[in-house]
């Protein structure tokens, strides 16, 4: 009976040189079935697309200075230069605004706010250090087309279905683009574990094997009940 498995997959060092579908192929098509769903991690997705910037190359404004201090260390958005970058990408009013409609939120016991107000690019932001060398001295923006992408994945290698995660060791996973017919929320649920190895393992992709199989036994059993 097939059984759901997590298989990571290592890769060499993935640059703004590789197109990311090819590289997926190139490193999972001997181990990809019709059942399976083959995700990656959305920086190097991001990296490939060439979404990367150096700390020295931002012009820190004093707002990005302030607002920064309003972040957990562990995140992100707490460097000045992560902050900067969000505000590059998304506009610094619109940041604004999200920071100080979450801080109100966050009284009255709501959380999460900002980053549903600051723009798909809020939750998506690596600080440095915050993904795989040599990239790990830049700052990593979110993914462009995240569905896109999966969509060509799934083409290509003809599995069940494919998937950009954005997953870390804190336990929170968020699948930024997916193909259709697939949950989100299911397979982020999958992925919390964070199987993926972004730094020297080097396994940015993560093939969830028997995935559709599983889910078929799932629902003739419901269907039984």
């Amino acid at each position: 009976m097939a059984e759901l498995e997590l298989k990571p997959v290592g890769t060499r060092i993935l640059t703004d040189k590789d197109n990311i579908v090819d590289m997926i192929e190139k490193y999972t098509k001997e181990d990809i079935g019709p059942d399976d769903v083959v995700s990656v991690a959305e920086s190097v997705v991001a990296i490939t697309q060439g979404r990367v910037a150096r700390p020295e190359d931002f012009k820190v404004c004093f707002l990005a200075k302030i607002l920064c201090r309003f972040v957990p260390q562990k995140g992100s958005l707490s460097s000045v230069y992560g902050m900067q970058s969000l505000m590059d990408a998304e506009g610094k009013w619109r940041v604004l605004f999200a920071m100080i409609i979450g801080m109100f939120a966050k009284i009255v016991g709501k959380n999460g706010v900002f980053y549903e107000l600051a723009g798909s690019h809020a939750a998506l932001v690596d600080d440095v250090t915050g993904t795989m060398p040599p990239f790990d001295k830049c700052l990593v923006y979110g993914p462009l087309e995240a569905n896109s992408v999966a969509e060509e994945i799934k083409r290509r290698l003809g599995c069940y279905g494919a998937a950009v995660a954005d997953v870390n060791d804190l336990k929170r996973a968020l699948v930024v683009g997916a193909s259709a017919g697939l949950d989100p929320k299911k397979l982020a649920h999958i992925l919390i574990d964070n199987p993926f190895g972004n730094a020297s393992q080097r396994t940015p992709i993560v093939i969830i094997k028997n995935y559709a199989a599983v889910e078929r036994r799932t629902e003739n059993l419901l269907s039984i009940e």
